[in-house]
């Protein structure tokens, strides 16, 4: 018969998973109807945001299921998908004919693609148990990292590279709170830095530079829909209508109608609600994380790729793909995920971070 303090260590691990599983349930439903409700306000288009929203949470259900009964096989199979995603995304001929969601040629969807089958390649080496599985699963993330550049995306590059040190430094880590409240913060600094560029608030030479950096057409850009976002702050001005009303859209001839910068896109077509739920969606995948069961290390490097893909969303318009919102909610669902019935999960000393979902030996 199982110790008191064995069945209390079992009835709190149960516990945990459900309350982050009902919030994300109702945000991502709160979006859908947001999105529904400014659409009708200013007569938008509010498909794209409800095809991003079933993507999300049907990759985070999927996510779930494939980490409660074999995740280190469903974030190998992740990785690959995800890096050949990016091939498919970055070659005109083959991407059109084999992807639908995803425009071929698209750096965005490229960049994000690589960070999430990075993101979930670490993961799966970090819950394998044999060596050399370990090792080929580290070598596929730096196989996806040096695949950046033969894709013409140095962010991706960056970004990939960022992700596995990160695996490699939460090795060392214990806790958790301080890591994810980082990430949060590197979000938040990077959404504040895009916004302040669309509002001309840096300083004359940070902001010549950022603007070398980022072009000056999408600078234009995200200072249209700073203004939309002044003008309309409740509602905005509806959903997928931002390249009707930006002079600067107007003018490029290669027009996506995106102002690529996720914040800024969900402030001048959602308003302020948008934006806060936006946000809130992000938070409640660092909550997700923090309350997960799975080692430290498999949390911090799917918080390291989820956050990568968020400041990519920041400056970009990786948020606009259907296969970019499905891979990161299947991430958050894998590392989230709950063992299946039948197998109660203690997490002992001896095996911590050394399985996953952690399980405890029948008692």
């Amino acid at each position: 018969m199982a110790a008191p303090a064995e069945r209390s260590a079992v009835r709190t691990v149960r516990g945990r998973g459900r309350a982050p599983g009902v919030t994300g349930a109702l945000l991502l439903g709160c979006c859908a109807l947001w999105a529904l409700i400014s659409a009708a306000s200013g007569g938008g288009r509010p498909e794209g945001v409800l095809l991003a929203v079933l993507a999300a949470l049907t990759g985070y259900v999927c996510g779930r299921i494939g980490g409660s009964l074999a995740p280190v096989a469903t974030a190998s199979v992740l990785a690959v998908a995800g890096l050949a995603g990016a091939f498919a995304s970055s070659w005109e001929d083959f991407g059109s004919a084999m992807t639908v969601a995803t425009p071929p040629g698209d750096s965005g969807a490229v960049a994000a693609l690589l960070v999430l089958a990075a993101g979930a390649a670490c993961c799966a080496a970090t819950g394998a148990r044999r060596p050399r599985t370990r090792s080929a699963l580290r070598l596929l993330a730096l196989v996806i990292a040096g695949a950046a550049p033969l894709l013409g995306s140095g962010t991706g590059l960056i970004a990939s590279l960022g992700v596995l040190l990160c695996s490699l430094a939460a090795a060392r880590m214990r806790r958790r709170p301080a890591a994810l409240t980082g990430f949060a913060l590197v979000t938040a600094l990077v959404a504040g830095a895009s916004w302040a560029v669309a509002e001309q608030a840096l300083p004359e030479g940070l902001a010549v530079s950022l603007a070398g950096q980022l072009t000056p057409h999408r600078v234009l850009l995200w200072h249209d829909a700073a203004e939309l976002a002044k003008d309309h702050p409740l509602l905005g001005v509806g959903p997928d209508r931002f390249g009707e009303l930006s002079q600067a859209a107007a003018q490029s001839l290669d027009n996506d109608g995106k102002p690529h910068s996720a914040p800024l896109q969900f402030a001048a077509e959602q308003g302020m609600v948008g934006v806060a739920l936006l946000g809130a969606v992000y938070g409640w995948l660092l909550y997700a994380l923090g309350r997960s069961r799975c080692s430290t290390q498999v949390v911090l490097t799917a918080g390291a790729a989820l956050t990568a893909l968020a400041a990519l969303a920041c400056v970009g318009n990786a948020l606009s793909f259907t296969t970019v919102t499905a891979g990161a909610g299947l991430l958050a669902g894998l590392v989230t995920a709950r063992p299946a019935p039948g197998r109660p999960t203690v997490p002992t000393p001896a095996e911590h971070g050394e399985q996953w979902p952690l399980r405890a030996r029948p008692g």
